[in-house]
């Protein structure tokens, strides 16, 4: 069991650490980390980039929390001491992979605020909780226009959506629900500068078309 799960550990950082937004950057000729908020998130890719590579930048982000999770739990599965434990597994992965994506080795550990890695997690883990979060964030961010207060708002969500479906034994246990504070606070601190500019009134926010 040990050895799964610090090789679990090893795939998912691993997996999260793949610097999406700095990659399609270098591949149009600009460090984005130079540009905008200097993230290399989704959000400042768009905003430099542009939309196609924004949302190219979102689906490969949250695509490789959804890898990992999933990767994790079929090695859990095809064990035979720890198939009773793939949910524990699963939740190991998107924690690692979001601290992958948040602190990658390959950029001295500075990355993303890992919004799009934690929804594709949270996929992996329990899609019901991810449409959820999902619908929160884009009704706050049609009324307001602020990815960042949105992305916010859908993670303090978080886990109040888990400890519904927990209540309802919809997932196997709490340990989801701890993971979703976790989680939670994580973004929010990654947001931290962010909720400085919210205050301050100096947030930029997509305009309305």
């Amino acid at each position: 069991m040990w050895t799964l799960l610090i090789l679990v550990l090893l795939e998912a950082y691993l997996f999260g650490s793949i610097p999406c937004g700095y990659l399609a950057g270098r591949l149009s000729g600009v460090d984005v980390r130079q540009h905008g908020s200097g993230n290399i998130g989704a959000t400042n890719v768009l905003r430099v980039l542009g939309k196609p590579w924004g949302f190219a930048v979102f689906f490969a982000d949250a695509l490789k929390g959804f890898i990992a999770v999933r990767l994790a739990m079929l090695l859990a599965s095809r064990t035979p001491d720890t198939a009773e434990y793939i949910e524990f597994f699963a939740i190991v992965a998107a924690a690692a992979c979001v601290a992958g994506h948040s602190f990658p080795v390959w950029l001295r550990f500075k990355g993303g605020k890992g919004v799009a890695t934690s929804a594709g997690s949270l996929a992996g883990v329990t899609p019901i909780s991810a449409f959820a979060i999902f619908v929160v964030w884009l009704i706050v961010f049609k009324v307001t226009r602020y990815v960042s207060l949105a992305s916010i708002v859908a993670a303090t969500a978080l886990p109040v959506v888990v400890a519904v479906l927990v209540a309802m034994k919809q997932t196997q246990g709490t340990v989801l629900f701890y993971f979703s504070l976790v989680m939670a606070a994580l973004v929010v601190w990654r947001h931290r500068s962010n909720i400085t500019r919210l205050l301050n009134g100096t947030e930029p926010r997509f305009a309305r078309k």
